[in-house]
């Protein structure tokens, strides 16, 4: 399936822009509460726990967020611009409609993330174990999820444009009426889609890799597969 897809040219891969964030000298967060619509610039978030708190439509600019806890944090509508996320931890946080741009997320152990409606763009996923990830109707575009664990991540709907998947495990991933454009799943070392196998258009996977498929892609076509009776 390393054929045209739907970047037009046969054979032909488009590699995933990777974000290079340069930190500058960071000085210490020493505020309260995150706040609605707040301004963070060159901040070091660090072993802070945020539980519970809303910050819908705050702005992350130059900022180091490490070992911090987010569980049911509220932050729709945030952006988080030039960012490294390291260590960061938590259950049931909304970041739904959010602005990702040149962001580096690192070993995080997430559950339940809602990152439905937002926008991704270079972003790197290293490392870490992310739980139920909404990404519905998001737009990943020059994404690389690389050495981590997705456990049934929700890609419903989203549109998807070169994304990369690298030594990463998928587990139950949903690609329901995603569009894709260059996604990059060859390097996958776990490849289990409980949905969307007929949305892959776009996408490029390895022959191992078709073989597995092969059931699902059957039963969407309708196609039976028994062996045949000798009389």
């Amino acid at each position: 399936m390393a054929g045209r897809g739907r970047s037009g040219a046969a054979g032909v891969v488009r590699a995933a822009r990777r974000p290079e964030v340069v930190l500058p000298e960071l000085r210490p967060y020493e505020g309260g509460e995150l706040e609605p619509e707040g301004d963070y610039d060159g901040l070091d978030f660090a072993d802070l726990d945020f539980a519970g708190q809303r910050a819908g439509g705050a702005r992350f600019l130059d900022c180091g967020i490490r070992r911090c806890g987010f569980d049911e944090a509220r932050l729709s509508r945030a952006r988080f611009l030039d960012c490294v996320l390291e260590g960061v931890r938590g259950v049931g946080a909304d970041v739904s409609e959010a602005r990702l741009r040149d962001v580096e997320l690192v070993d995080a152990r997430l559950g339940g993330v809602q990152l439905h409606g937002a926008v991704l763009e270079r972003v790197l996923v290293r490392g870490g174990k992310i739980d139920y990830l909404n990404l519905r109707t998001a737009r990943l575009t020059d994404v690389v999820f690389e050495g981590c664990v997705l456990a049934e991540a929700d890609f419903g709907g989203a549109v998807l444009e070169r994304v990369e998947f690298v030594d990463c495990a998928l587990r139950g991933a949903d690609f329901t009426q995603a569009r894709m454009t260059d996604v990059d799943l060859r390097a996958v070392t776990e490849l289990d889609i409980a949905r969307g196998t007929e949305h892959l258009a776009g996408a490029v996977i390895s022959p191992p890799q078709l073989l597995d498929l092969a059931p699902a892609l059957a039963a969407r076509l309708g196609i039976r597969v028994e062996e045949a009776v000798r009389t």
